[in-house]
């Protein structure tokens, strides 16, 4: 086994010097400019780029690398001189032509340099921190050409003049354009940007100034939009011709500023064509352009929406207000869902259903329905009327439509128990009477109001539907026993609906004398109803009820009239007299006066349904009149109803009289709110207990504050709550 260390290989250099021709640099380089002449001069063909890549190749492996650099710069520095004088030379339009083609040209020659000098590139330029080549070139274009004296300045105002030729609707070469700007841009960011685009922002800005201020003095506000919408999309699309797309920001920015933001106000409150005009006439176009004109501008929205505003409250104001539209609640209800229709309408196919513009619109709406206290009364009028006779025959779909409107407008009211008053009111009149045009309907609303404002705000409501079932079955009944007894087919037909107290609207005690015939079936019933119910009273109220009765006139003609218990009751009274007074009427009936002459006019003096007679013959009702049995009575209908003559909307006793009974009773509510806070929190300053309870009852109503002070001292008499000893605004829950 051989144990001698092993020799470590190693490869020595040649021992003998190589000897280098001292001319062997010169005579490359000259070799190397040669070609880089043939090359600008498109002699390119004959050369062998091989041949040309060793030879640059050979000078920087024997460290002439510096040589070979200096002497590129030199070359190419001169040939862009000589192009640069053609270029000077060009005369109009040839300029450009002239400066493309040179660029064209300069671009060849720097691509086939940059192949030759390949391994330059790569080892000498990054060890010696040059410039590439072909940025080297670009620059070296840059500094001889692009800002040479006499054709920097040449070269920004044909630009410059082209773009505003081309504003002025004459047609440019784009191609060239796009070429000479796509040069500016391949020479880099900051010779685009301070050599055309910082010029170009402040041309523009110049020109559209002096344009704007010209169409705002000669056109009204819909053609100013259209001229302002229409350069917007000019600079928009020559950007995407010509232009960096990076300037798309700063021209648009210049046309928003000196056509729109400038302008704003004078545009908006321009007489006869401003913004009110286009939303008096419609004009959804001009809005729609408006608005998204505006929408680019700072504070722009907000100038439409506070012109928006400012003029909806006025009109509703005025609307709300009109004497004329005051004496028809179905037709001032109407115009409030018209003109929330049209608003709708704008803001969807205009503002984009813009939810700020939606916002204000509900405000104003807000603002304006609240300014007439009888709004609340009216909606439930409108309720009262859609349900009675103005949605019969509507599918339910359009049903559902006219329902949700009505919620729309109630949402805005603020004195929502005061709606809850008349709308109870209104419903029962419509149970009562059959003349509701849909059970489905009104449980729709119902259902509606209750998703709104929760069960208690609707519990009575659907108590009342629940006394009509009940009412049925027990009628049934009662029909039942009398048809087993001997008396079924004696005297009048009965119906009767039994009525929970507390569910339906207070009556005050209607008194009135049934004729004997009505008064006997009406103690059977109640004799029938309280065997089958114990521990229950039973109030007739007369003034709610209707008869039909069987009248025979002159000529033996026969006619079955309709009319209301109290009218029942008058009209008996004829069966044994011919002739009455107002007085011996009044004596015999005990009909409430107010009543009594509504009724008596409904009778004798409306032309049609006159089956009395009356002497002095005139519109008004008189203590000193006379009435008969009008003879000669006629009509085309056998069936013939009289309604009492009643003025729609609430006389000012009645107004009063539930304005009283909403304060009655919002007292318990806020009592019922005050100790809820007081239980919670133990111990609260005056201030805040009056915006604790308006936060948590102004889904009803908004409480006054001097109430909801005078509801604090009677909880302190009734010691539910005391003042604190040192601090008297302070007050202290009693467990």
């Amino acid at each position: 086994m051989n144990n001698h260390p092993r020799k470590a290989f190693r490869i020595e250099p040649f021992r003998h010097r190589v000897d280098m021709d001292p001319k062997y640099a010169e005579k490359t380089w000259k070799i190397l400019e040669h070609a880089i002449h043939e090359i600008y001069n498109h002699n390119a063909s004959g050369l062998s780029f091989e041949e040309l890549y060793r030879n640059a190749y050979n000078m920087v492996l024997h460290k002439y690398g510096e040589k070979l650099y200096s002497g590129l710069v030199t070359t190419m520095t001169g040939h862009l001189r000589e192009m640069a004088k053609t270029i000077e030379a060009a005369q109009g339009s040839l300029f450009l032509e002239g400066l493309n083609r040179k660029w064209v040209d300069h671009n060849k020659a720097l691509q086939m340099i940059r192949d030759i000098l390949m391994y330059m590139d790569r080892t000498y330029v990054t060890n010696s921190n040059k410039t590439p080549v072909h940025e080297l070139g670009l620059n070296l274009w840059r500094d001889h050409i692009v800002r040479a004296a006499k054709i920097k300045d040449r070269l920004l105002n044909t630009l410059l003049e082209l773009v505003r030729c081309e504003r002025t609707g004459e047609v440019i070469n784009r191609g060239l354009m796009r070429n000479i700007i796509k040069m500016l841009t391949e020479l880099g960011p900051s010779v685009y940007h301070e050599d055309f685009e910082k010029p170009f922002v402040e041309e523009a800005s110049t020109f559209y100034s002096i344009e704007s201020q010209q169409f705002i003095e000669c056109c009204d506000c819909g053609d100013y939009l259209q001229k302002a919408e229409r350069r917007l999309n000019e600079e928009i699309e020559r950007v995407s011709h010509y232009l960096d797309s990076k300037s798309e920001v700063k021209i648009t920015a210049v046309v928003e500023r000196e056509m729109i933001a400038n302008h704003m106000q004078r545009l908006v409150h321009m007489e006869n064509s401003g913004l009110v005009s286009m939303l008096v006439d419609d004009k959804y176009d001009d809005l729609g352009r408006m608005y998204n004109l505006f929408r680019r501008v700072p504070a722009g929205l907000a100038t439409i929406r506070d012109v928006m505003t400012t003029h909806l409250r006025e009109t509703g104001k005025q609307l709300v207000t009109d004497p004329e539209k005051l004496k028809d609640p179905v037709e001032f209800v109407q115009c409030l869902l018209d003109e929330k229709d049209k608003y709708d309408k704008i803001i969807t196919e205009a503002f984009n259903n813009d939810k700020t513009f939606q916002n204000s619109l509900n405000s104003s709406f807000e603002f304006f329905i609240n300014l007439n206290a009888r709004s609340p009364e009216f909606i439930s009028l409108f309720v009262d009327d859609k349900l009675r006779k103005g949605l019969k025959g509507v599918n339910e779909e359009d049903v559902e439509v006219v329902l949700d409107k009505v919620m729309m407008l109630f949402r805005y009211l603020q004195e929502k128990d005061v709606f809850e008053k008349y709308y109870k009111q209104h419903l029962a009149k419509r149970l009562l009477s059959g003349k509701t045009v849909s059970d489905d309907a009104e449980r729709s609303l119902i259902v509606k109001l209750k998703t709104e404002c929760g069960y208690q705000f609707t519990s009575k409501l659907e108590g009342m539907f629940t006394d009509m079932k009940t009412s049925r079955d027990t009628m049934q009944g009662f029909t039942s026993m009398l048809a087993a007894s001997s008396e079924g087919n004696e005297g009048p037909t009965l119906a009767v609906q039994v009525l929970t107290t507390g569910s339906w609207p207070t009556q005050t005690g209607a008194r009135c004398n049934l004729p004997k015939e009505i008064l006997a079936v009406c103690d059977k019933f109640k004799a029938y109803y309280l065997s089958t119910h114990t521990g229950r009273r039973l109030t007739w109220q007369t003034n709610m009820g209707t008869a039909d009765l069987k009248a025979t006139f002159g000529k033996g003609q026969k006619h079955e009239l309709n009319v209301s218990t109290y009218q029942m009751c008058i009209l008996i009274l004829f069966n044994s007299a011919d002739r009455l007074s107002y007085r011996d009427i009044e004596e015999a009936t005990d009909i409430p006066a107010p009543d009594l002459k509504r009724c008596l006019q409904s009778l004798a003096c409306v032309k049609g349904r006159n089956v009395l007679g009356k002497e002095p013959m005139s519109k008004d009702i008189g203590e000193e009149d006379d009435f008969y049995f009008n003879e000669k009575f006629s009509s085309k209908f056998y069936k013939v109803k009289i309604g009492t003559v009643a003025a729609q909307k609430e006389t000012e006793p009645e107004k009063q009289e539930t304005r009283q009974r909403v304060e009655e009773d919002r007292k318990p509510q806020i009592e019922a709110a005050i100790v809820r806070i007081m239980k919670a929190r133990r111990v609260l300053d005056h201030n805040n207990i009056v915006a604790e309870v308006t936060k948590q009852l102004q889904s009803r109503f908004l409480p006054n504050p001097a109430v909801i002070k005078k509801r604090i001292e009677s909880l302190i008499e009734r010691e539910f709550l005391e003042r604190d000893k040192t601090d008297r605004k302070l007050y202290r829950y009693l467990a």
